[in-house]
């Protein structure tokens, strides 16, 4: 979908934040309202692509439930609008208190940084610090922990990643994944059919259900709900057994194969197949096919990542592209750079990190798994999380059991909440402090997670904040000045701030490294100690982007080479400034880097330079398939929670108006299944699990397996006292999930349906 460049003066170059790929927009505004949002020609990466779901962001910009002024939790439960002064004077007087009687450990962080709205976690994580506490929960670490740990064992770093360069492979796998309605690869219905068009390039799809994107393919493997590692090991046996796999790349580049090899070499391949409920020929065909492709690459996601055996299929997923030599090259599996460092190396083999009270569960990539959460906080014992502060999540709607969440965040002595909108969580919360939205302050995403090239978009806000509404930097900062732990003001370097860009930044990083030189309890605070100096002699609509200069100099400083192709200039003391300025002045985004495919070798941090295949906990896993449980326990269908669909997205949409269809989140069943249980289409069932019940509307479909029902994520929140569509964390179980990342099975919930009476 293209869309030619609007002239309007009331036209502003921003980005869609409903999903991972933050398509470029412009958005016409008419006194406040979204009239006109369009695809951004001037966009470097998606060239005014967007899909449908973009259109509708005037829902998220303008609803009911939105935030405007500072809350306070009264005794009978209500909510009093007190002013900023008092909230963050009261919040930081408790915050001391809690951390001088129970230590810092008491207190934990939730969310910070929502889909789209990165800059504002940096700020939040500062109060982790200010506290003294490890305890970060994320959605990230609800999702793709598996991911980390498996890349910090393969290639040396938890922070190091995999990117897939779809738009260029002649063959390509998608293993539970729908790009058609998820995206997640570049300008995705565009890319998709592109591929289906060409003759000389194959798409291969793994997925339980006739997706969007399986009915484009040209081999779809319907595999069994929650068997996708027996899939998968078949396929990388059936490669090795047939001596297929890449053995020049192996030994160039990887260790530890012969450790691979001699497991895979004893998969009984038909055993595995026949659990995975898939043609042998098939399977044969893609194994033998994928194994002599040119460029060859794979995509996953949620559909293999919060299913079983989730640790295991995330590292059989690297196998596949290693193994067969799809790597390092175009059109194939690469690594990348990142600009924001979104996640941390907590690697337990060469650290002795600290365990949670309850679960003695140990962090990956610096963050802890929402499901434990609640757990710790009804743990007996004084080492408990008394206080939690939610920021840009709504835990007790997305995480698993919804339940749980609430009766836990009851039990808290502090629940503090940051949000734009009025959400189920923040109606448990103590206090409530309204953020602005993302379109009125300036904001970033750190999903650049391309190669060779690599991308970054700063966007500037273009409205007001709403009533008394803050930036989450405003917010964070004026708390650690509450908090006594940051002055009022920095005088010295406001001045030098004033010089900026005319200097390089030099007299503003001199001040502000003898600043912290002079008192070393500041060092943690960087990020406000840059929003109230340097920040306010940028222009309002770009003061968050002040956090961004340490970030450019030190990515020119790793990728100096990769910077300057891309026609940004500058010796080593002024590069990174100038990347800065490009960023900050390029309204609909800018390439930061090209790299040459040679780069990437460096980015391993192994110190022999290769990856390393043999996985110690991964291969176990692999060896005891054979004993893997049955977890239906009685019951007969195994819904798939969380369906990509046309219309739903995020909870950030919580008027159910801007859903054009499926209003209703309706759950699609198999036409015998249906017939079995008596039902018609558009009847009223009971969905049953070990945790609770939901009734839903149904949708006959025969694009689902037998056995297999599914329902959307995005709903199940309130707007307006009435529930909008399926709760699904009212049937999820926070301790059905991985055994060692604890990442949900949100895709494979054994459930019962009930017919309810018309």
């Amino acid at each position: 979908m293209n869309a030619k460049a609007a002239t309007s003066a009331n036209t502003h170059s921003s980005a869609c934040i409903l999903c991972s790929r933050n398509c470029g927009i412009t958005i016409d505004v008419d006194e406040g309202k979204f009239a006109k949002i369009k695809g951004d020609p001037k966009h470097p990466m998606t060239k005014g692509y967007i899909c449908q779901k973009a259109a509708r962001l005037d829902h998220y910009q303008n609803h009911a439930d939105r935030l405007t002024h500072p809350l306070k939790k009264t005794p009978n439960g209500s909510f009093e609008k007190i002013s900023w002064d008092q909230a963050l004077s009261e919040i930081a007087e408790k915050l001391l208190r809690i951390k001088a009687d129970f230590g810092g450990d008491a207190f934990a962080f939730v969310g910070g940084g929502g889909q789209g709205n990165h800059l504002g976690g940096a700020f939040g994580q500062q109060i982790l610090r200010a506290m003294g506490s490890r305890y970060r929960y994320t959605s990230l670490a609800q999702e793709k922990t598996m991911d980390f740990w498996i890349n910090g064992r393969m290639f040396g770093d938890q922070r190091i990643h995999c990117t897939e360069d779809v738009e260029h492979a002649d063959y390509v796998i998608f293993i539970g994944c729908n790009p058609f309605q998820a995206h997640g690869i570049p300008n995705a219905r565009d890319t998709l059919k592109h591929i289906k068009k060409d003759s000389s390039r194959t798409m291969v799809v793994v997925d339980p259900r006739v997706s969007e994107t399986a009915k484009m393919a040209d081999i779809h493997l319907q595999v069994k709900p929650g068997m996708d590692a027996y899939l998968m090991s078949a396929i990388l046996a059936i490669i090795v057994q047939e001596n297929l796999h890449d053995t020049e790349f192996l030994s160039k580049h990887c260790t530890g194969f012969d450790a691979l090899e001699a497991e895979l070499q004893k998969i009984p391949i038909a055993d595995h197949i026949e659990k995975a409920d898939v043609p042998m020929a098939l399977v044969q065909t893609v194994a033998r096919d994928f194994a002599a492709a040119e460029r060859g690459c794979v995509r996953i996601d949620l559909g293999l990542q919060q299913s079983l055996h989730s640790t295991l299929t995330g590292y059989l997923e690297k196998l596949l592209y290693l193994v067969t030599g799809n790597f390092g090259r175009p059109g194939v599996n690469n690594l990348h750079t990142l600009f924001i460092p979104l996640l941390g190396n907590t690697d337990e083999r060469k650290k002795d990190l600290k365990l949670t009270a309850h679960h003695k569960m140990l962090p990956i990539s610096g963050m802890y798994p929402p499901n434990i959460l609640p757990d710790e906080i009804e743990h007996q014992g004084d080492d408990r999380i008394r206080s939690v502060w939610v920021d840009s999540s709504n835990p007790v709607v997305t995480m698993a059991d919804s339940k749980a969440y609430t009766r836990a965040f009851e039990k808290l002595d502090l629940l503090v909440v940051v949000d734009v909108a009025m959400t189920e969580t923040a109606r448990l919360a103590d206090y409530i402090l309204p953020a602005a939205s993302q379109f009125e302050k300036g904001e970033a995403t750190g999903f650049n997670a391309e190669f060779p090239e690599n991308f970054f978009h700063f966007r500037h806000g273009f409205l007001d904040p709403i009533g008394e509404c803050l930036t989450e930097p405003e917010i964070y900062t004026r708390l650690l000045i509450k908090m006594r732990i940051l002055p009022k003001r920095f005088p010295v370097l406001e001045k030098a701030a004033k010089y900026g860009s005319v200097a390089g930044y030099q007299p503003f990083l001199m001040a502000l490294m003898l600043t912290v030189q002079a008192n070393k309890k500041l060092a943690p605070y960087g990020a406000s100690i840059l929003h109230q100096t340097l920040g306010k002699a940028l222009p309002k609509s770009a003061q968050s982007a002040a956090l961004l200069l340490p970030l450019a100099l030190d990515y020119a400083s790793k990728h100096a080479e990769a910077v300057k192709r891309c026609g940004i200039n500058g010796n080593k003391f002024t590069l990174g400034g100038n990347l800065f300025n490009k960023i900050i002045t390029s309204k609909s985004g800018t390439i930061i880097s090209k790299h040459e495919f040679k780069d990437l070798w460096h980015f391993i941090k192994n110190k022999d330079k290769k990856i390393h295949l043999k996985i110690d906990r991964a291969l176990d896993e692999l060896r005891n398939l054979k004993n893997a449980k049955d977890l239906m326990d009685g019951y007969p269908f195994i819904l798939m929670a969380g369906e990509r669909r046309a219309y739903n997205a995020n909870q950030i949409f919580r008027n159910p108006q801007w859903r054009k269809i499926d209003k209703h989140g309706a759950l699609r069943i198999h036409p015998q299944d249906a017939e079995k249980l008596d039902l018609c289409e558009g009847d009223t069932v009971r969905v049953m699990s070990k945790n609770g019940q939901q009734d839903v509307i149904i949708d006959i479909d025969d694009s689902v397996r037998i056995g297999m029902v599914t329902l959307p994520h995005g709903y199940g929140n309130k707007y307006k006292g009435e529930q909008n569509g399926p709760a699904l964390n009212e049937l999820t179980l926070g301790n059905h999930c991985d055994p060692f990342t604890k990442t949900p099975y949100h895709k494979y919930v054994p459930v019962k349906l009930e017919k309810v009476p018309a």
